[in-house]
């Protein structure tokens, strides 16, 4: 069955969903895109052959609305389109800290609601996306909204009370990747290499574990523990970053996404 997908935000996840859609065999007229500026909407048309329009005429006769804005846009969002929203229409959040409450309180009665939490690697296909559907929100409907979202990397769902815990190890997740990388980028070149040798070294090690680590069905201990032979270079690694708390401080930094997560989220 044939759906209509509204995306209401153009911005870089916006325009990022867009083309993982399209690119997963949706057909671009049944994709509409919302853009208020007329030269970033002709540039939307131009590449994805798709419908760009004003937010409520998106809505409209939408199947699944994917609400791709700024937290502090969504409020007036949800104004603007609650009287157009479909009652059959599933409405998709993926603005961090916005509770299910609140976007349930905005719409019609019935509508259903999902929560998402997404991250940056959705831009190359690598996404994350944590879901927590809301009262009015069926299995079909959610299982629908997953299938969705897996064109764009993977997707879990789990209780809202668990979204602060998502937020900080996906959402926040690629800024701690990319800090080790950084980490050992410097390393690299304190030890001789030049910037882009060691940095090609960095992301494709840090690729590669990765995908290692994905399709295993060893633990990052067990993995871990098979590249540090006794007494090895890795062995040498990883005494110093244990001397210098580095798992603990990391532990300690998810913790910490995860608190002010729940401070964002909080009713003000």
């Amino acid at each position: 069955m044939t759906q209509r997908i509204a995306i209401l935000g153009a911005g870089v996840m916006g325009e990022t969903l867009l083309a993982t859609i399209l690119g997963s065999g949706h057909a671009a007229a049944d994709v509409v895109i919302s853009e208020k500026r007329e030269d970033r909407a002709a540039e939307l048309r131009e590449a994805y052959a798709v419908e760009v329009t004003g937010n409520a005429e998106a809505v409209a006769d939408a199947d699944v609305v994917l609400l791709v804005v700024k937290p502090q846009d969504v409020p007036s969002l949800l104004a603007e389109i609650s009287s157009s929203v479909r009652p059959e229409a599933t409405v998709v959040s993926l603005a961090a800290g916005i509770l299910i409450t609140t976007l349930e309180s905005a719409l019609p009665d019935g509508v259903a609601v999902i929560r998402a939490m997404p991250n940056t690697p959705a831009l190359v296909g690598e996404g994350m996306f944590g879901l927590s559907p809301g009262r009015s929100c069926t299995a079909d409907q959610l299982a629908s909204v997953t299938s969705l979202l897996e064109s764009g990397g993977k997707v879990v769902v789990v209780d809202e009370a668990q979204q602060d815990a998502v937020t900080a190890v996906s959402g926040s997740g690629p800024a701690y990747v990319f800090y080790l990388a950084e980490a050992m980028i410097a390393g690299g070149i304190e030890a001789g290499l030049d910037e882009p040798t060691a940095r090609i070294l960095a992301a494709q090690t840090l690729v590669g574990s990765a995908k290692l680590l994905a399709e295993s069905d060893e633990t990052a201990d067990e993995l871990r523990r098979r590249v540090t032979s006794p007494n090895g270079t890795t062995a040498a690694a990883i005494q110093a970053f244990d001397d210098r708390g580095v798992k603990a401080a990391l532990t300690a930094g998810v913790l910490a996404a995860a608190a002010r997560s729940a401070e964002l989220s909080a009713p003000q």
